[in-house]
């Protein structure tokens, strides 16, 4: 596997001329790395995983992987400032970055753990995209074509005219995804714990749903074919326990949309959910 840092970039880009620049300033410095793939004519899958910050990607002509990072300035925790009184503060701007390449898998790190760091990549219109943010930032993805697998916990989700297979969850923000085209062989997942799950389709998509929403509503532009099968039953014993156990009627809505055809789960907990059709 190509392991790429900022470092050895340098002498890469003075071999190869790739392109390579950081930007420094008192508040912010700018790393990027242009990666070449192994094999630019096949699609490409992109890994980024972050603690603190977020992650924006745009699908591009091109057929190389930029990555940027940023770093955010941290606040000074109040007796910092008290012991530094007077004195200029030179910012800590460094996010080590980090990429590794083999086979047209890229995979993306920083030092995300301590510091802030944004992340924004500009990746051919054909990849597939694994990302993934925990605090401090949202995940933003625009005209890429493939798999999608991404996940965010205290951050927003939005996939904007996206193509392909999507399986997505933002736990206590909104997931918004807009998609022109969808693989009509793909299962999909849209689920959120508290915020509403809302994805717009072609008019001509066609689905088998499950729809479950605990403390919100459920809302369609499509006419959605509502299962006349008995609800499920969910039973189990707790504890082990012979003489007590547990039975629940499942509260997931089966439908079919256009007579039906992969499996696509909505799902959400305090949000609401909004399937639309695209105008």
């Amino acid at each position: 596997m190509k392991r790429i840092t900022i470092a050895s970039f340098i002498f890469m880009a003075l071999v190869y001329l790739f392109p390579i620049y950081s930007v420094s300033g008192q508040e912010k410095q700018v790393d990027r790395l242009v990666v070449p793939l192994s094999d630019p004519n096949e699609r490409c899958t992109v890994d980024v995983g972050l603690v603190n910050g977020g992650i924006s990607v745009t699908g591009y002509d091109g057929k190389d992987v930029i990555v940027e990072a940023k770093t955010r300035m941290k606040q000074l925790d109040p007796q910092d400032s008290k012991k530094s009184k007077g004195m200029i503060r030179i910012p800590v701007t460094t996010t080590g970055l980090t990429v590794e390449e083999e086979d047209n898998y890229v995979d993306v790190s920083v030092h995300s753990w301590k510091r802030t760091i944004d992340v924004t990549l500009k990746v051919p219109h054909k990849s597939s995209l694994e990302l993934s943010c925990v605090n401090h930032g949202d995940i933003y993805v625009e005209d890429v074509t493939g798999e999608f697998d991404i996940n965010n916990i205290n951050g927003s989700v939005t996939l904007k005219d996206i193509s392909g297979a999507v399986v997505a969850h933002a736990l206590n923000k909104d997931l918004i995804v807009t998609m022109k085209k969808v693989d009509s062989d793909k299962n999909m997942s849209f689920s959120t714990l508290n915020g509403d799950v809302d994805v717009t389709f072609p008019k001509n998509v066609k689905a088998e749903v499950q729809l479950n929403t605990t403390n919100g509503e459920i809302f369609s532009d499509f006419e959605v074919k509502i299962s006349d099968k008995p609800k499920r039953i969910i039973s189990d014993n707790e504890d082990g326990n012979k003489g007590k156990y547990r039975v629940e009627i499942d509260r997931t809505i089966y439908g079919e949309i256009n007579g039906g055809g992969a499996e696509m789960i909505f799902k959400s907990f305090n949000g609401n959910i909004y399937i639309r059709k695209q105008n």
